[in-house]
C-alpha cells in the first residue's frame, strides 16, 4: 500500500493543531506531522517540538526540518512505522510541500483547509487566544512532551471524540506557551523549586527536618537532592519513597519543570526522647 499524504493549511493561530485530531481520526489517518513531531494517535514516535525553541525564527526552521539529523529520525520513524497516510499541518501549501520533499514523502495528495473543518467562531476564538494569551497547543499530553520540552505549560486540554455510535474516546493536550511567545521568556528561579521541595519534603510523615535541599538545573530539565533527619520507628525506605512522588508532584504540578530525578538520603534518625515528639 502506498503511502497518502494529506495537507491540513491555515495560517498561525487559527487552531490547526487542535481539529487535526478530529480530522485525523475521521479519514482514518494514523499519523500527523506538527511543528517538527511525528505523532500517532496522541502519541510522539519521533521528533522534536518547534515550540521548545528559544526564538520564532529557530521554531520555523524546526517545523520545517531543517535540521538534518532532526529530519532523519523522523525519516526513520515512518520507514519502521508504515502508517498507511500522513496529515502534514502548516500555514500554507508551500510550507507542507517543503516539508513532505525534506521527509521524503510522497506529494499531497489532498489539500484540506481550516475553515473547510473549523465554524468562523471556532477560528476567531483560536485566534483570540493566540493573541491576547499566547496559547498554543501541542497534539500530544503533557507527560509526552515534558520530557524534552522546555517551555511554559499553562492547562491541559480534553477533546471528547466519537468512535462509532455510543463509544467516545478522550483525546488529551497540552497548552503551552513557547519560549519565543511575545509574552517574554519566562523564568523560575532556582530558589523557588526548592522551597516546593523543602515544604513537600518536610510535610512527608516521618521527616523530622529536611537538613538540606539542592537543585541542579539544566537545559532539559532539574534534579534535587535531598538530606533528610528521619524519626526513629517509621520505615525508612518507604519515606524516602514518599519524599520523591510528593516533590516529583509538586514542583511537577507548580512549574510544569521536567524532573529528572530526585535523590533522597537519610542521614541522621531522631528518637522521641531527642525531640520530645511520640511516634504517631
Amino acid at each position: 500500500m502506498l503511502l497518502k499524504t494529506y495537507g491540513l493549511v491555515g495560517t498561525s493561530g487559527t487552531g490547526k493543531s487542535f481539529h487535526a485530531v478530529g480530522l485525523a481520526n475521521e479519514r482514518g489517518i494514523p499519523c500527523v506531522i506538527d511543528d517538527g513531531l511525528l505523532i500517532e494517535d496522541t502519541r510522539i514516535l519521533a521528533g522534536i517540538s518547534a515550540k521548545k525553541e528559544a526564538t520564532r525564527l529557530s521554531a520555523i526552521r524546526r517545523a520545517l526540518f531543517m535540521d538534518p539529523e532532526h529530519a532523519e529520525k523522523v525519516r526513520e520513524a515512518i520507514r519502521l512505522k508504515k502508517p498507511s497516510s500522513v496529515l502534514i499541518l502548516g500555514t500554507s501549501e508551500k510550507m507542507i510541500e517543503r516539508i513532505a520533499q525534506r521527509l521524503q514523502l510522497p506529494p499531497v495528495e489532498e489539500w484540506i483547509r481550516i475553515e473547510d473543518i473549523a465554524s468562523k467562531r471556532d477560528i476567531r476564538r483560536a485566534q483570540k487566544n493566540r493573541k491576547e494569551e499566547g496559547k498554543h497547543i501541542i497534539p500530544v499530553p503533557t507527560f509526552e512532551v515534558r520530557k524534552d520540552f522546555s517551555g511554559y505549560f499553562i492547562d491541559p486540554l480534553r477533546i471528547f471524540r466519537s468512535r462509532g455510535k455510543s463509544r467516545q474516546e478522550i483525546a488529551e493536550k497540552t497548552v503551552v506557551r513557547p519560549t519565543y511567545s511575545y509574552f517574554g521568556k519566562f523564568y523560575i528561579a532556582d530558589s523557588a523549586v526548592e522551597s516546593i521541595a523543602l515544604y513537600s519534603a518536610q510535610n512527608v510523615e516521618g521527616v523530622c527536618r529536611v537538613q538540606r535541599c539542592e537543585i541542579s538545573s539544566r537545559e532539559d530539565g532539574v534534579s534535587v537532592h535531598i538530606i533528610i533527619s528521619a524519626y526513629y520507628g517509621f520505615p525508612v525506605h518507604r519515606t524516602l519513597a514518599q519524599i520523591q512522588r510528593c516533590v516529583r508532584e509538586s514542583v511537577t504540578y507548580m512549574t510544569g519543570l521536567n524532573v529528572l530525578d530526585i535523590n533522597v538520603e537519610a542521614r541522621k534518625l531522631i528518637t522521641p526522647k531527642e525531640t520530645g515528639k511520640a511516634k504517631a
